[in-house]
């Protein structure tokens, strides 16, 4: 917006959240997702699978944690050692989850599906997201 008339932007009485939680495979560039409601043990096990599943089982998976609570409660830990055979999970120091790959890419996303654009509703957001995510995996399989 020009310097000096700023816009009305209407907002609703609750915030509505969406969540990208996602895994960027740096061999490919090819990010696995999902969009999820809460950030919470359950939504994350649930992704570990989905990464798990979705994962060359020719070679070991290593994913990058920070240390969210949701990443050290009890159904995470047991999610995660029940998958210590096929998936190694690789902690990043307290306070430095700018040292996961993948930051670079939420940067590089946000940038592309949200900056300087006025939404709506939660869920144009959430398609300018997937969007985007699609498009990053369409030029890795091409």
């Amino acid at each position: 917006m020009k310097r000096g008339h700023q816009k009305r932007i209407p907002t609703p009485g609750q915030n509505k959240w969406q969540h990208v939680i996602g895994a960027l495979n740096w061999r490919t560039n090819e990010l696995i997702y999902q969009v999820i409601e809460k950030k919470n043990s359950k939504t994350f096990c649930a992704f570990l699978e989905h990464l798990v599943a979705n994962s060359d089982r020719k070679r070991p998976l290593f994913y990058v944690l920070d240390n969210a609570s949701y990443h050290h409660s009890q159904v995470s830990q047991a999610m995660i050692a029940y998958f210590e055979d096929v998936a190694v999970p690789i902690w990043l120091p307290t306070y430095c989850s700018d040292l996961n790959p993948i930051e670079r890419y939420w940067k590089h996303l946000k940038d592309n599906a949200c900056a300087n654009r006025l939404f709506s509703q939660v869920q144009e957001v959430v398609d300018s997201v997937v969007k985007v995510l699609d498009e990053q995996n369409d030029m890795t399989s091409t």
